[in-house]
């Protein structure tokens, strides 16, 4: 029988594979360095976080900082639990700093906030032509630096962009609480006067989508959400679904609520769920990417979802994050942030073989 560590590990390598693949490495390079990854205790220099960290500082001595960028994002995973992982968070924002100062083109802010602090990479912040906003942030697993690539395409799109983290994630200080959505309005406050703020649009990717689709109910200058596989009242509160969920999602939950074990967890969780009521309040395009073999977000969402009043699904044969469908994925996304935004209302229908009945009035389902 193995040892929990070694189902640990695997667990380990099997989602660090597919966020790996999100960031771009080729998937040889990947399964390469986990073949040299035989445990994951600290100090242990063939453990998860000094095999990774020592790729990550190779790629940065021949000048590829991005590239190094995606190691130390991997040495960190899931989460900064530890001394070696949070060296690799640290040498991942220097990596970045090193590539963005040569653009010249990339600005570093660092916010306060009511219970701690947040920090962003900016770019088409302008006091004299302020720019329609959009906000970019990940999941319980990803930091800032990795979707900070695509502000420059933001920038060309016409936007003022910010990337950003969720709670308890990176530079983020954060506690992942039911109200953490205010984190949200936040952040607009402190950009207003930099960017047209009253057009704000959230690319908020998983469980950042929950805060989106919280904050869209009660701040009118979200116009548009945009999320992929977001939790939304489901997975807070269906006991049945949670004894399948990962172990790497629970225990990094536990790190950013500040819960105790995965049992304190799972009691607190239901105060986070959305409800019909509170879903439609948000009046506004939201755009929602569904995995049909998703192991985190349970398939209840889908019907939950149904209380929006302008809601479009795309749904891939995939799991989580739809990692395997990334090109499409993104095409879509940056597709109808696009059309809600220069249309200025609900995008155009579905081809007829694209559509499939909607199950409640508004929505959409491709």
């Amino acid at each position: 029988m193995a040892h929990p560590a070694e189902h640990q590990l695997a667990e380990l390598k099997e989602f660090a594979l597919l966020h790996a693949r999100g960031q771009g490495m080729a998937p040889r390079q990947a399964v390469r360095i986990l073949q040299q990854i035989t445990n994951d205790t600290e100090g242990d220099p063939d453990s998860w976080a000094a095999t990774w960290t020592r790729a990550g500082r190779t790629a940065a001595s021949c000048d590829r900082h991005l590239d190094a960028c995606a190691h130390f994002a991997l040495a960190r995973f899931p989460h900064h639990g530890d001394p070696v992982r949070q060296t690799a968070g640290r040498l991942l924002v220097s990596s970045f700093d090193t590539w963005r100062c040569r653009r010249g083109d990339i600005e570093r802010l660092e916010l306060p906030l009511a219970d701690g602090t947040m920090a962003c990479w900016a770019t088409g912040l302008d006091a004299l032509r302020p720019r329609p906003l959009i906000v970019v942030m990940g999941g319980i697993v990803s930091v800032k630096e990795q979707w900070a690539p695509v502000l420059p395409l933001l920038r060309r799109l016409g936007f003022a962009a910010v990337v950003t983290e969720f709670p308890g994630v990176g530079e983020n200080t954060l506690t992942y609480r039911p109200d953490s959505w205010r984190m949200l309005p936040g952040l607009l406050d402190r950009l207003a006067g930099q960017a047209t703020v009253s057009d704000t649009s959230l690319l908020a990717l998983s469980f950042s989508g929950h805060l989106a689709l919280n904050a869209a109910a009660e701040d009118p200058r979200i116009r548009r959400v945009l999320t992929v596989g977001a939790p939304v009242g489901a997975f807070f509160t269906d006991a049945d679904w949670w004894p399948r969920v990962p172990g790497i999602t629970a225990d990094t939950l536990c790190r950013l609520t500040g819960a105790a074990d995965r049992a304190a967890l799972r009691t607190a969780l239901p105060e986070y769920a959305l409800d019909t009521e509170r879903l439609r309040r948000v009046r506004i395009p939201v755009r929602y990417v569904a995995s049909a073999r998703d192991e985190i977000i349970p398939a209840g969402e889908q019907r939950l979802l149904g209380a929006l009043p302008d809601l479009r699904v795309k749904t891939f044969d995939d799991v989580h994050g739809s990692p395997g469908h990334l090109g499409a994925m993104r095409r879509w996304l940056f597709s109808q942030l696009l059309l809600t935004r220069f249309r200025g209302g609900p995008a155009a229908p579905a081809g007829p073989a694209e559509r499939t009945p909607a199950p409640t009035a508004g929505v959409t389902r491709d």
